[in-house]
């Protein structure tokens, strides 16, 4: 018990150490920012949550180029950039799935179910994180696959915000048709279980360590 008290105290010095820095604050910033998207949202305010949406981007940004420039690289800011992302995700997903879940639109009801895809891979990214950081094992940076799934991810989302019937600030100028909203999103959804797919590695080096004879032997 005593050995674990004092690895848990190494591990939130770690963290703390070098945590006051700018980058920290905007990743921060963007936390604070998902409930006020939400509830722009919900509401209605279309146009401001889609201006939440763009500082809350802005801020995502900011604080990778100001970490790197001004060396305020710190292990609480590698923490905080991916939970605010990983949130973020999360939070427009099952808003999208409430209010396409909700159309008369009998396209969009069924291709609502969709949004939990990525819901689904959101949160068990986020325990698979923290279980291999109780591990010791880091958890790698994003990879191609990873990248591409998230630009793929705000693309559709973005114009969603912009162009669902409904709800998008242009709609009406132009408005997606339903069956072109279910493709992109399913395009999303599949570029999405493949970036999780390549992530599969990181786990199996959990196994390894909980078996040093399987590495031995391998």
């Amino acid at each position: 018990m005593f050995a674990m008290n004092e690895n848990l105290k190494k591990q939130i010095g770690n963290l703390t150490e070098g945590a006051m820095t700018i980058p920290n604050l905007l990743s921060v910033i963007r936390i604070i920012l998902i409930p006020v998207f939400l509830v722009l949202f919900l509401k209605g305010s279309y146009l401001a949550a889609v201006i939440v949406l763009g500082i809350s981007g802005l801020t995502d940004t900011l604080d990778g180029k100001i970490a790197r420039a001004f060396h305020q690289v710190s292990n609480l800011g590698k923490l905080l950039d991916p939970i605010a992302d990983k949130l973020t995700q999360i939070t427009l997903a099952i808003a999208y799935f409430f209010f396409f879940h909700a159309s008369d639109d009998a396209l969009l009801r069924n291709g609502s179910w969709l949004f939990w895809i990525f819901v689904l891979k959101e949160v068990l990214m986020l325990i698979g994180g923290i279980v291999l950081l109780t591990h010791d094992v880091t958890p790698r940076a994003a990879i191609m696959y990873g990248k591409v799934a998230t630009v793929a991810y705000y693309v559709v989302m973005i114009a969603l915000l912009l162009f669902s019937p409904g709800f998008g600030v242009f709609h009406n100028w132009f408005t997606l048709p339903s069956v072109a909203i279910v493709i992109l999103v399913a395009i999303a959804a599949v570029l999405t279980l493949i970036a999780f797919g390549a992530y599969a590695p990181d786990l199996r080096q959990i196994s390894q360590k909980a078996d040093p004879s399987e590495k031995s032997n391998g």
